[in-house]
């Protein structure tokens, strides 16, 4: 087995964390450790499938059928980032809303979903990760 097949995923979820992090809160103009999660730029989840689709696609070609399974899992994965999560988020902040102050109701985290620029920043980031992890282990 190619170690690069398992390093390339972690390594990507790993260095877009802390970039994501630091992004978060110089918005904030404070440590934004409430922000850590879903959400945010760039979309730790579209950096991932993306950084393996293309480090497939160098390793195997854009013809193999690895490549497309990985790049289906790609769209359902940034569709459903951008979708569902936000809807998600939506009835969360209703659901705040509708509790208002009440003393048994546990604030729900509206935040979850990615706009399209995470999006897209995090296909961003995948791409580079995956040549970068396809260029280490060219090396070795």
């Amino acid at each position: 087995m190619d170690i690069s097949y398992l390093i390339t995923p972690v390594l990507t979820w790993l260095v877009v964390g802390p970039i994501k992090f630091l992004i978060n809160s110089a918005r904030q103009r404070r440590w934004a450790f409430n922000l850590v999660g879903n959400g945010g730029f760039p979309s730790n989840h579209s950096s991932v499938v993306t950084s393996m689709a293309t480090l497939i696609a160098l390793r195997e070609g854009m013809g193999s059928p690895a490549f497309g399974v990985a790049v289906t899992l790609a769209f359902i994965v940034m569709i459903d980032a951008n979708s569902l999560r936000q809807h998600v988020g939506r009835q969360a902040a209703a659901i705040n809303r509708l509790a208002g102050s009440a003393a048994d109701h546990t604030h729900l985290r509206e935040r979850m979903g990615h706009t399209l620029v995470e999006i897209t920043g995090g296909i961003c980031t995948g791409i580079g990760m995956g040549f970068a992890v396809f260029h280490l282990f060219q090396r070795f």
